[in-house]
């Protein structure tokens, strides 16, 4: 057992039962490593990130990393939000909800463990794909270094950008998205690094 995954366990404030009881039931598989990435207890074959538990305020969840590629006969997997492209969770507002769920459970991460060792991959969207908003675009075309700074980006941090400038209806609140984040883009930064 992971000494973070731990001091995590001991610290929950909300669903302590549920978080110890999904820890329970994923440590059954042998294959599973437990670690500590994202501030959450990580399940881990062969250093291949499978599953991750987490909590929020109305539920906890079981994240599965590539959880897009499970059959998912049993209709429980959910997308997080409308832009998760690969992970997808197994909500929880009770042990009774995992108990009943735990040949599911168990089911699913021998799945996503065989995925992984068969090199499945998630066709994930490219950023050319997501719209670049006009108020971004010309700003782009008429700024070198930011231009310069936005594609030296790593796709991942384009995208986050591109999605959170276009959540925004109003064109005076893109605007003031972007600049906000005009020097995070100019150094390097991804919307959520410091």
């Amino acid at each position: 057992m992971n000494d973070r995954a731990e001091t995590f366990f001991d610290n929950a404030k909300r669903w302590t039962e549920e978080f110890r009881l999904l820890r329970e039931v994923i440590l059954e598989n042998d294959l599973l490593t437990e670690d500590f990435k994202w501030m959450h207890p990580c399940y881990t074959c062969q250093g291949k990130n499978i599953v991750l538990i987490h909590g929020f305020k109305e539920y906890c969840a079981l994240l599965f990393h590539k959880g897009v590629l499970l059959k998912d006969d049993h209709g429980v997997l959910i997308k997080q939000t409308n832009h998760v492209q690969s992970a997808r969770q197994i909500r929880f507002t009770s042990v009774e909800d995992i108990v009943k769920l735990r040949p599911i459970i168990l089911d699913y991460i021998t799945e996503s463990i065989q995925n992984e060792k068969a090199g499945k991959k998630v066709a994930l969207k490219k950023v050319s794909e997501y719209p670049v908003p006009e108020e971004f675009q010309r700003l782009l075309n008429d700024d070198e270094a930011l231009n310069r700074a936005f594609y030296s980006l790593t796709p991942g941090r384009q995208k986050g950008y591109l999605v959170y400038f276009n959540q925004a209806k109003q064109s005076k609140t893109r605007e003031a998205r972007i600049a906000k984040y005009y020097d995070h883009i100019l150094a390097g930064k991804g919307e959520d690094d410091k």
